[in-house]
């Protein structure tokens, strides 16, 4: 029963990380864009509260009742998938660092990229989701 408790938890945050990664990189296209000083600041207040407030605990959420759960099913360890969905979860990690470290650019207004390279950054956890899903899901190896 802890397990599926578990299990629970860790989807919803998942989840939570996932809505964060797919709308801060939004936040950047729309804050590359904007012209007055009001709407930056907008944008920079925005940023930073989804970055610490919804994607950091939700991030810790997601490897703490994930690491949990490996706990609990250590013989999964053994198996490829997990592995090749682990490596995905750490580059993933270091995709949200990626974040935190433009957000703090566009903080110190020293943005240097415009809104078409945001646009493109902002797909890249739609590759990591696909990848994740179809590993956990069909464990093809």
């Amino acid at each position: 029963m802890l397990y599926l408790w578990l299990k629970a938890l860790h989807i919803i945050a998942v989840i939570c990380w996932f809505a964060g990664l797919f709308y801060l990189p939004r936040l950047f296209v729309y804050h590359a864009m904007a012209e007055d000083e009001p709407s930056r600041e907008r944008f920079k207040v925005m940023e930073r509260k989804l970055y610490r407030g919804i994607m950091g605990p939700s991030m810790i959420a997601t490897l703490v009742f994930g690491l949990w759960m490996l706990y609990l099913n250590s013989a999964w360890l053994s198996q490829g998938w997990l592995h090749a969905k682990l490596t995905l979860v750490v580059l993933l990690i270091g995709y949200h660092h990626a974040c935190g470290s433009l957000l703090k650019r566009f903080a110190r207004n020293e943005n240097r990229r415009g809104h078409v390279f945001y646009r493109w950054f902002n797909e890249v956890p739609v590759l990591f989701l696909i990848a994740i899903v179809i590993l956990v899901v069909v464990k093809p190896f």
